[in-house]
């Protein structure tokens, strides 16, 4: 959003902070499940994060910032400064993770404005074209698969430590810690980027603290008295964190970077597991409505931008925010016919003027079904209230911990709250029914790697790696993709149990794998075996069968198949009838 666009929501609109010749450079650390009370300078009395809290300190801080419950809303919102609902992504699996490709990324934005534009960690926007952070704008990316380490789309028995990332789109092997990886190659890349000349925005997306809880042991060992595994590894992980958070900003010192580098710590959702043990007051946690599910810190340093001095942003702010902020104060291009549902907050963090702000409406909500349903888990905000699924109205000034109801005494503010609703859900409602889709024989994907991940189901589908190895199934956790064929031709797909990179037949047991510091690994799930007879494949209005022996590592069918959207199912039968979904699909076009 553009200066003069500010003007529509604030009584003062100001010139960009810094008139510099250079572009900023773009630092953005967003982590995953780390809550607001998940730091010691927000008061945790366990945990200690030295290096953030010295950030918290030189930043301007949004205090009453809010995202989505969850990680890929938040993360389609925050990249594009649409609200989750209208981009497709409302849920973390089932084929409603992936990023409608006609949203336009902040990496595209950013590279049409002539930066290098990096991410590395978690995307979880899509694994197939056109939804990979390579198709969104990203000139150089090293990410996981899916929505963390491990998961199903994931290279086959990563566990956080060493394994195997997408680098630029192909696997690349790495040694040591996650967190570690992905903060080193971004700084690889800031690197390159300096000695190229290119201004850059680094888009650095932990998949940590997401469970499974696993750290390195040192980061993990100032937290061995606790007694409970899962939350010391949590902490660990946090630690780790904030140690690579000290080291990239001392990277940037050395190299000269930090007066002019946009430097912003944030989160994705309210704690998924220390909000039980130290929460700054709010009400519960990841996935929930009331604050502790998605108000989360938001820390934004620029000392050319005279974003400094350890100030508060009080007003009401959120994920779909940032992006029309961070075009504000770089002063690059908005996407042309791109109307945000966010707005610049530069005018408030700017030291030199009183701005007198809108008293702004914000939703946010969790969905986590296949559909949205109106009201579900919902939160409709201003600065001084937060209504809750349509009916529990709390003062939040008054009531931070959201204990007393006082709906009946406020009638009028109801009514406000929930109008404003109503209108959002009526905008946004003939949006739905706009499915994405995976592309089949795309030139950029092809061959296009389906997993189960992305089923479409009545109930759950297969997300994590141990779930393959459990052999999930069953009619509610087995479904169908969404897909595109790109055009008419001759298609090759081969079916799958295991991954092409396991090399196992798909009858085959699966021995645990190795385990890793922490919580049981993903992998540690013994492999069952299954014993199918007959693989099934069904494409539009194409449907084909064939015998399944013993040893076999796939099963192939060669489908003539017509451009068009429709949906794909594939199955192993047993004898008995028993089915399972073909968790891998790999579709060649010919």
């Amino acid at each position: 959003m553009s200066r003069s666009a500010c003007l529509l929501f604030a009584v003062v609109c100001v010139l960009p902070l810094a008139q510099s010749a250079d572009k900023p450079n773009v630092v953005i650390v967003i982590t995953d499940d780390q809550g607001y009370g998940d730091l010691s300078c927000h008061g945790n009395p366990i945990l200690k994060t030295p290096e953030i809290d010295k950030l918290y300190g030189e930043s301007v801080r949004l205090k009453d910032y809010h995202v989505a419950p969850t990680c890929s809303p938040t993360r389609c919102a925050f990249l594009t400064g649409h609200w989750t609902n209208r981009t497709g992504v409302w849920h973390t699996i089932m084929g409603r993770s992936m990023l409608r490709e006609n949203e336009v990324t902040m990496g595209q934005v950013f590279k049409d404005a002539g930066y290098a534009t990096g991410m590395f960690g978690k995307w979880h926007l899509g694994d197939n074209y056109p939804y990979r952070p390579e198709d969104r704008g990203y000139t150089e990316v090293m990410r996981h698969g899916g929505g963390g380490v491990g998961q199903t789309p994931d290279f086959w028995d990563n566990a956080y430590f060493d394994g195997s990332y997408w680098h630029n789109g192909t696997p690349e092997a790495v040694k040591g810690f996650c967190t570690d990886v992905f903060f080193d190659y971004a700084k690889k890349f800031i690197k390159s980027s300096k000695e190229e000349g290119k201004p850059f925005l680094a888009y650095v997306a932990t998949n940590a603290p997401h469970g499974p809880m696993h750290a390195p042991e040192e980061s993990a060992a100032p937290y061995s008295s606790l007694n409970n595994v899962g939350l010391q590894n949590f902490y660990g992980m946090i630690a780790n964190i904030d140690d690579n958070v000290g080291k990239m900003r001392a990277f940037l010192d050395a190299e000269g970077l930090t007066d002019n580098t946009i430097f912003i710590f944030t989160t994705d959702n309210g704690s998924s597991s220390g909000w039980k043990t130290f929460n700054a007051g709010m009400r519960a946690g990841k996935g929930s409505e009331y604050d502790g599910g998605h108000r989360v810190p938001f820390f934004i340093h620029w000392p050319n931008g005279k974003l400094t001095g350890g100030r508060d942003v009080e007003p009401i702010t959120a994920h779909v925010d940032v992006l029309p902020t961070l075009i504000d104060l770089c002063d690059v291009a908005p996407p042309a016919g791109v109307k945000f549902d966010g707005v610049s907050v530069a005018p408030l963090m700017d030291p030199d003027i009183a701005v007198k702000w809108m008293d702004r409406i914000l939703i946010t909500d969790s969905q986590r079904v296949k559909d949205p349903i109106k009201w579900k888990s919902s939160a409709v905000m201003t600065s001084s209230w937060r209504l809750i699924n349509g009916k529990q109205l709390y003062d939040i000034k008054a009531d931070p911990g959201q204990q007393s109801n006082v709906a009946s005494g406020h009638p009028a503010i109801v009514e406000r709250l929930r109008k404003f609703y109503e209108d959002w859900w009526t905008e946004l409602l003939p949006t739905f029914q706009n499915d994405t889709a995976i592309y089949l024989g795309h030139p950029q994907d092809n061959p296009a790697r389906l997993t189960s991940h992305d089923w479409i189901t009545t109930k759950m589908t297969p997300w994590n790696q141990s779930q393959i190895r459990n052999a999930m199934n069953g009619a509610p956790n087995t479904g169908f993709w969404n897909v595109l064929v790109y055009e008419d031709g001759d298609y090759e797909i081969r079916l799958r149990r295991w991954p092409e990179t396991a090399g196992l037949p798909i009858n085959a047991a699966l021995p645990p794998g190795a385990p890793v510091p922490g919580q049981k690994a993903f992998r540690s799930t013994p492999g069952k075996p299954i014993n199918p007879v007959k693989a099934s494949i069904r494409i539009g209005e194409v449907s084909a069968e064939t015998s399944v022996n013993p040893g076999d590592k796939e099963v192939v069918f060669d489908l003539k198949l017509k451009q068009g959207k429709t949906r794909m199912a594939a199955l192993f039968i047993g004898e008995q009838g028993e089915e399972h979904g073909a968790y891998y699909a790999y579709v060649t076009k010919k």
